[in-house]
Parts: structure tokens; sequence; C-alpha cells
């Protein structure tokens, strides 16, 4: 029978005798208790570990949030001109149903057309669109909701939420052929983004590779796999030192290895479509009908300037350090996962004086970091998630997962949790992020049992701008499956959600991974109308 050890994160030289079984090809390979058994050919370059501790039916399920309409493997005489070209697309405003303007409360569609380089109809789906409907004048937009008709058609769909002249806008992220390459890559080379380690035993350092995936026997590897969470992670073995040497972890490269012509489908980055309608019309609600129904997508939309939720959820604008000194008096604020979440961090330290940063000497990319208000006794913390992470060197005794840090906090009515964890995963299986998040939504049912007062805030991912290297390990198509994952393991929760994704898309700033301020500055808002919302608002729940 496997015995658990009581340490987490053991070198392999340990886990050998107890934790470690071996394939028939030689890989390493789950025990039946923490690891699944999946055997693969001699020629095969990269084992698939599914989920640790995911029901089948629950990992079915969540792998068909993320379905996507079938887009058929490229043909070896593929030339990208023969995908979506978004200068021959097009697409066109639908009449009015019922006829007559277009009034507040009502639902816009949109018929979009897609064609070749050609100028041929393209005749299947796949395409990724995103779509927006917004007022410049007004600082007002809204994303749509984009649906496949599966011939080469679609449909974007938007609410209908302010008076006054509004466009619509639709851009072609990537065209079905694009996408066929980015499931490809995550099948067949998801150790395309590798990371490296430093071993060190006095004056003596090596350096080797480190990875979810290694394709090499268990003699060959340290095993650093989190033994409370079953999170994997490996090393190759240091010629001359132990494994317990290990220092540091860090980004180490990546690997690029498509065609010219697969090359070309990610060269042309964002492409808006041509508009074949005029700006349109918004008049106010017909008489009768003056309250706009409840929408539930999409999550809000921007006046002004400023986010609404369609929930009704009331969002306060805290334009001054008093206002937010007095919302976190007396509370503890922890923010966990990747660099969107510390940019939170960097905007409180940035935006409000009376938060002072602590400086504890440790990496400014992992953290952990650490604020404090003395007089009205705030307290703001941030830490990295644990690996995959793409960083400069992190010391690994600060590279902790979220789920561990998770059941070290006390939790109550002062305390609030904040978890970002979505912008390191697009390279890997969808497995791997699965795993990761079945894991915090775990510990956060745990903090909530212990301390059901406790308020825990989910940001979900963004889209933003890439190049193309950037596109094949972090493209939006990845970071809108990741967003379908998250919001479904953590429904049901007592938790909050920042729809980062709306917020950015319908924004009329450029998209950023790491968005700009005024984009971050209504995230914030949201963030603590959660924590100080006033007592006729009922937000508690999964928003």
């Amino acid at each position: 029978m496997f015995q658990r050890l009581p340490q987490r994160g053991v070198a392999a030289s340990v886990l050998q005798q107890r934790a470690v079984v071996t394939c028939a090809s030689g890989l390493l390979c789950r025990s039946k208790e923490l690891w699944e058994i999946i055997p693969i050919s001699q020629n095969k370059q990269i084992p698939v570990f599914m989920a640790a501790s995911v029901k089948p039916d629950q990992l079915d399920f969540l792998k068909n949030v993320t379905a996507w309409p079938s887009t058929p493997p490229l043909p070896l005489n593929f030339s990208w001109k023969d995908s979506s070209d978004p200068r021959h697309s097009t697409f066109t405003v639908l009449p009015k149903r019922a006829g007559g303007q277009w009034h507040v409360g009502d639902e816009l569609g949109v018929l979009i057309k897609m064609y070749n380089f050609h100028g041929k109809p393209k005749k299947s789906g796949g395409d990724f669109l995103l779509a927006r409907l917004h007022s410049p004048s007004l600082l007002a937009g809204v994303a749509g909701k984009v649906v496949d008709h599966l011939n080469g058609s679609y449909s974007a769909l938007f609410p209908l939420l302010w008076e006054g002249n509004v466009q619509v806008q639709v851009v072609l992220v990537h065209s079905s052929e694009a996408v066929t390459v980015l499931q490809q890559l995550n099948r067949m080379q998801p150790h395309r983004i590798y990371f490296q380690s430093l071993f060190r035993s006095g004056s003596l350092t090596e350096t080797t590779t480190c990875n979810v995936y290694i394709n090499a026997s268990q003699q060959q590897v340290c095993n650093y796999t989190d033994l409370h969470t079953g999170e994997q992670w490996f090393c190759y073995k240091p010629k001359k030192l132990s494994c317990d040497a290990r220092v540091t972890h860090a980004m180490g490269g990546f690997k690029k290895n498509i065609t010219h012509q697969e090359e070309m489908l990610f060269q042309r980055f964002i492409y808006f479509l041509k508009r074949s309608t005029k700006a349109l019309v918004i008049t106010s609600p017909c008489l009768g009908h003056e309250t706009p129904p409840v929408w539930t997508e999409p999550s809000g939309y921007y006046y002004h300037g400023a986010w609404r939720p369609l929930d009704g959820t009331k969002v306060h604008q805290f334009n001054s350090s008093s206002a937010v000194s007095q919302c976190l008096r007396g509370k503890g604020l922890y923010l966990f996962g990747d660099s969107t979440i510390r940019q939170w961090f960097e905007y409180f330290l940035a935006s409000f004086p009376g938060l002072k940063n602590f400086d504890l000497h440790s990496s400014k990319q992992g953290g952990p970091l650490l604020a404090l208000d003395y007089p009205n006794n705030i307290l703001v913390t941030y830490r990295c998630h644990g690996p995959p992470i793409r960083s400069y060197p992190i010391p690994v005794t600060q590279l902790r997962y979220v789920a561990n840090e998770l059941d070290h906090i006390e939790g109550g009515p002062n305390t609030v949790v904040v978890i970002g964890v979505w912008a390191h995963f697009g390279s890997f299986p969808v497995d791997v992020y699965i795993r990761r998040m079945q894991n915090i939504r775990k510990a956060v049912v745990r903090l909530l049992s212990r301390a059901p007062r406790t308020m825990v805030v989910i940001r979900t991912g963004n889209p933003k701008t890439l190049y193309v290297d950037g596109i094949l390990s972090n493209s939006d198509w990845y970071s809108i499956q990741r967003d379908k994952l998250l919001r479904a393991v953590f429904k049901g929760l007592d938790v909050h959600l920042v729809h980062a994704w709306d917020m950015v898309l319908a924004h009329q700033l450029p998209h950023n991974l790491h968005p700009q301020p005024p984009i971050i500055k209504n995230m914030i808002d949201v963030l603590l109308s959660y924590i100080c919302p006033p007592p006729t608002d009922q937000t508690r729940g999964n928003h």
C-alpha cells in the first residue's frame, strides 16, 4: 500500500522507496493512489499525466466546458492564405425584429461572415472572434457574446444598456487554422516552455532543466511532487549534487517548433473586421419598459469610464486614500497568484500613501511582498503561486502552492483572500490547470468551513496582445479556456469574482496582460465594494 510521507516536496532520493512506480517504458508514472499509470509508446516524446484526485466524471465535465468547434487538421500543402482573412470578412447589424428604433433594454444582433485570403467564404467554424459595443464619447463599452454557427458565419449579441451613438467592433484573434496549431502544440509540445533550477553545495553549483513533464527514468530526475496536493514537478538530477541541493527556480526558455506556414498564421496578430454599417443611435426605453432586463451575460459594462456590474452589485468609486483606509481598517488582505495579482499589490502601494512597503529582501517578482498601514492596522501581502511560473530566479524556499498557503490562514471577518492563477498555464494540457484549480478549490472549501466569514475573491484571466512566441505559449485562446474552467470550478462556492476578461474586453484601452491603470482602478473598486458594500446590497455569493 502506498504510504504518504509527512514532508512536502521531498526529493526523488527519498520518494523512490515509497512514492514512485516505473512504467514499462521507464518513465515516471503515478502510483494508484496519487498517480494514474498511463502507458506510452517508446517513440512518443511526452507522457500525459491526468489530473490527480479529480473523478473521471468531473474531469469529463470540466473538459466539456472548454469544448471548441472542431477544426480540421492542416493538409500537407497548406498555405496560410487559405485561412480566415479579416480584410475580406464582414459583419452586418441585423434589423430589429419588431422594426423601429433601437431602445435601451433591446438586444442587438450582428451577423459575421468569414472569408479566406482568396476571397472565398469559409465553410466551417472554429475562428476565435471577440466583439465589443462601445460609445467612445461616453467612455462606455460592453463585451458581446459570439455564437459559432459552424458554417463560416457567426453571430455577436449585445445588450443595449445606455442611450447615445454606439459602434460595433469585431476582431479576429485567431483563425480556425491557427486554433488547430495551438491545439496541436499543447498535445505534442507541452514542454516547449522549460524551466531551470540552480543546485548549490558550498562552491559547487549545477543548473538543470525542470518541468511538469520530464522524459526520463526515475534514476535521472529529482521528483519534487508536492505530497499534500499531488502537484508534480521534476528536474533533471545534477551530476554531482544531491536533489536536496536545489536553490532556485527560474524560467529557462522557449522552444518554437512549427513550420513557416504555421507561423504565418500568427504574424498578423489581431485585426478588425470590416464594418458594413454606420453608428447606431440608441434611445431611452419604450414606455412601460423603463427597467432594463437582468442580463446573465456579460458580467457588466462601462459607462463614463466606471464599471457597472449587471448582477445587481453596486460598485463604489474609492477615489481617496481615506476611503480605502476606512474600508480596509483592521483587515488583512492576502494576494496569491501571478503577476496580474502582483499588479494589484503594486497599485495599492502607488495609489494609497498610507500603505507603506515593508522590505522583506525578497524577489520583487515572486515575493513574498508585504505592506502595512500601522495607524489603521491594515496588512496587505502578495505571494506568487507554485510552478509552473515564468520568472527570474526565485528561491525554492519561497515557491509555494496556493492551496498549501490557504491551509495556513486562520481566516475570519477581517480576512480577505484574493486569488488569480491563470497566465502561466496556457502551454500545458488542460489537465494541469484543472488539477491546480481543484486543489485551490478544496483549500477554499476548508478555509470557509473553519472560518465562514472569510471573504474570498477570484480574479479571472483577461485578453492581451502578444508577440508571436508569446501567442504560441500564452494565446488568448488558451486564456479563455482557462477562464471558463476557473468559473466552472468555483461555481456554487461562497466566493466573489472580479470579471477581468469582460472588464478588459469592454474597455477602450488596448488589451494588455497587465491592464492599464484605469482598468486596474475599476478592478480595485470592485474588490473594495465586495469588502465594504452598502447594507442593502446582496453581493454575497459567486457573482
